[in-house]
């Protein structure tokens, strides 16, 4: 997964990217709006059997990308702080290895763009650090601007226990090392739910075709077994109330695979 547009990769250099903003590429306008028209006409098909709707229906259809814009958002996010815990690791190895923070920063730049390749996101942030402590700047306030863009709570958590260690004059090795090891386990316990309802989610999208399938295969099999559905106020009455349900069966479905990770 592309982990922003071309546009806001050049941007990064000069103020950082915002990652609690998508910004859709043309591509994905196109190929989200065709997937919502693409859905609207299914739903047009299967339950009313009528140009009319459909042409209704595009206009919802069409705003699919904007709808779809927010499970982009969260992927993003989910992958960013998996990158986020291992780079922290790796800092935390580099930093007990002797490296100061500006070195310890640049190694694992170079270690995480090996281990993710060009798209990493976190290679680029840490890249951006060194280029920003050796501009003088305070490394935790580089720290919590990243924090800030990024919109993760094991960031900000981080940013803050790397602030007061560096005020408290404590052991910086030994406290990033133990905040490694939490984040760490946090990201674990995510990836964990996230695998376990991996399969639920897929299973939900097959159930979610089946009425539409059904549908289709029984007027196949049995041309003129819906006309009454179709050519009567209250066949068009019912088809309205099923599509209703399934909306809800949809939406509730949803929700109760949308586990806060």
């Amino acid at each position: 997964m592309r982990w922003g547009s071309s546009r806001e990769r050049k941007s990064y250099g000069q103020q950082g990217m915002d990652y609690r903003v998508y910004r859709l590429s043309v591509t994905e306008w196109l190929r989200y709006g065709a997937e919502g028209a693409g859905i609207c006409a299914l739903v047009a098909y299967a339950f009313y059997r009528s140009w009319a709707v459909f042409l209704l229906f595009l206009p919802v259809g069409l705003a699919y990308p904007l709808i779809h814009k927010k499970e982009l958002e969260k992927a993003r996010l989910f992958q960013l702080g998996q990158q986020f815990k291992e780079g922290i690791l790796i800092l935390s190895a580099n930093l007990s290895a002797g490296y100061s923070i500006e070195n310890a920063l640049g190694n694992s730049s170079r270690e995480l763009d090996m281990l993710y390749g060009p798209e990493g996101m976190i290679g680029h942030e840490f890249a951006g650090m060194v280029k920003q402590i050796k501009m003088n700047r305070p490394v935790e306030q580089v720290f919590f601007e990243f924090a800030d863009r990024s919109g993760l709570e094991d960031v900000q958590n981080f940013a803050q226990v790397f602030k007061a260690a560096k005020r408290s004059g404590g052991d910086l090795v030994a406290i990033i090392d133990h905040t490694a090891g939490v984040i760490r386990d946090k990201a674990q316990v995510r990836e964990e739910i996230a695998n376990m309802t991996a399969s639920k989610k897929l299973e939900q999208k097959v159930m979610n075709m089946i009425p539409f399938g059904l549908i289709i295969y029984i007027d196949r099999a049995s041309p003129g077994f819906f006309e009454m559905m179709y050519g009567t106020g209250v066949g068009r009455i019912l088809m309205t109330s099923c599509l209703g349900v399934y909306g809800l069966a949809f939406w509730l479905s949803k929700r109760i695979l949308d586990i806060p990770i």
